[in-house]
């Protein structure tokens, strides 16, 4: 999916016209980008989290010429998807949802208690 593709579903299932749902993507992609370089951490529950990692200066070597080249330390942008996210692309949430619907209609209706006077 591309970012094009992203504003146009916004569109779709917000009932927006597609210059609103760009302005509201590109918002959220712009405040992910302005708190990661604050270096905050971003979470959004049921999807995943947001951060930076650092990097420690190391040599690498030039592909081209195989010369010695000294790369500096930086910060990498890292995602971290949440157990919901796992279980969700990997199907296990619908199953488990499955089961637990079958185990529901397959236990009888609880019986009330007449009240006590």
């Amino acid at each position: 999916m591309t970012k094009a593709d992203l504003i146009e579903e916004v569109s779709r299932l917000a009932e927006l016209t597609r210059k609103d749902s760009e302005v509201i993507v590109e918002t959220i992609f712009d405040s992910v980008v302005r708190s990661l370089r604050l270096g905050e951490k971003i979470e959004i529950r049921g999807f995943g989290s947001f951060r930076t990692r650092q990097r420690k200066p190391r040599v690498g070597r030039n592909p081209k010429t195989g010369d010695r080249v000294e790369v500096p330390a930086k910060r990498i942008p890292f995602f971290k998807p949440s157990k919901e996210l796992k279980d969700l692309v990997n199907g296990e949430a619908v199953a488990a949802a499955a089961a637990a619907a079958a185990v529901a209609a397959a236990a009888p209706a609880p019986v009330a208690e007449p009240p006590q006077a």
